[in-house]
């Protein structure tokens, strides 16, 4: 086989092995032989977990962690006695008619501070994200965002490993109808 690489110093397809070529077609996992995936400064994601099929996002790279807008917060314990929250979530952008409910395992309560320096205690969550065919688990916050035009921030912990962002693109893996993934909402009602 030969050894040639690309300008990189990477491997070119014509001397992978066979468990190279294995792991190229795992879109879940990164390697140095995997190119990145490359998001523009918003995109569209899913937060399946949620019960989200489409929200949108503004990546944020100076954001250590993600966060979400949620309201009507509730801490409880589930049957199995794991710690939990119950939050309301309207994840469409400018329509506060469509409110999803959602629940999620509690995995921690912090300080976080803001992008105007204020501090305040906040839930986190894990749940899995989707960014265009990347699948992952990441750190989420619950926060109220009424002021904010996006519903929720792409931290940088959530694009590690393996995502660059151009900030000179926008949405750069496709739009999305929400209003069409949302229409059996029924305005005003949780669901």
């Amino acid at each position: 086989m030969s050894s040639s690489t690309d300008a990189s110093g990477n491997p070119t397809s014509s001397n992978l092995t066979d468990a190279d070529a294995l792991h190229l077609g795992d879109s879940d996992a990164y390697s140095e032989l995997d190119s990145p995936l490359l998001i523009g400064w918003r995109e569209w994601v899913a937060l399946p977990q949620l019960g989200l099929p489409a929200i949108k996002a503004k990546v944020d790279t100076g954001a250590r962690t993600s966060a979400i807008h949620a309201f009507d917060i509730e801490r409880f314990k589930n049957a199995a006695g794991t710690d939990c929250v119950a939050f309301s979530v309207q994840p469409v952008q400018r329509d506060t008619t469509i409110i999803r409910r959602c629940e999620a395992p509690l995995i921690d309560i912090r300080s976080v501070t803001d992008s105007g320096g204020h501090k305040a205690d906040r839930y986190f969550i894990q749940t899995d994200i989707k960014i265009g065919d990347h699948l992952r688990s990441i750190e989420m916050t619950l926060t109220q965002r009424n002021d904010m035009l996006f519903r929720m921030l792409l931290g940088r912990t959530a694009m590690v490993p393996g995502i660059q962002v151009d900030p000179s693109l926008s949405f750069s893996l496709g739009r999305v109808s929400a209003r069409a993934l949302y229409a059996d909402d029924t305005p005003g009602v949780v669901t």
